[in-house]
């Protein structure tokens, strides 16, 4: 199992929420936020591995030597690392009914311009100075 957060917003969410020191405890491999996995930057799987992956991007070698790749939901991924394997219709669907009547807790979209910690950041940034550039 690999963690990577997409974004640093998504990593102190997840943080936030205890999510994600469920995750380190679960594996060694938890990586920055961004691009990780997918462009093959900080690290790669072994040759020949197959992989559930939650990136945009499945060009060949990408992630690994010969790896076979597999784009998913977060949800299928999350399926699949519990299982070990790629989950089966019927696995899915049922994992799934376990998840719907929490999914007004669980899904939740993320904006930059609505956390207080990224608003302070950014909030002497003129507008027009960046427009300028």
């Amino acid at each position: 199992l690999w963690v990577a957060p997409p974004t640093r917003m998504d990593e102190a969410q997840l943080k936030k929420e205890g999510v994600y020191q469920t995750f380190e405890s679960l594996t060694q491999h938890t990586e920055i936020p961004g691009c990780s996995l997918c462009m093959g930057n900080q690290a790669r799987v072994k040759d020949n591995a197959t992989v559930v992956s939650t990136s945009t991007r499945n060009f060949p070698n990408r992630l690994g030597d010969d790896a076979d790749v597999y784009l998913s939901s977060a949800e299928v991924a999350a399926i699949a690392a519990k299982l070990g394997r790629i989950p089966t219709v019927e696995e899915y669907l049922s994992a799934m009914q376990g998840i719907e009547p929490a999914s007004n807790d669980i899904y939740q979209y993320l904006n930059f311009d609505q956390i207080s910690q990224y608003q302070k950041s950014v909030g002497h940034i003129a507008l027009d100075t960046i427009l300028k550039e």
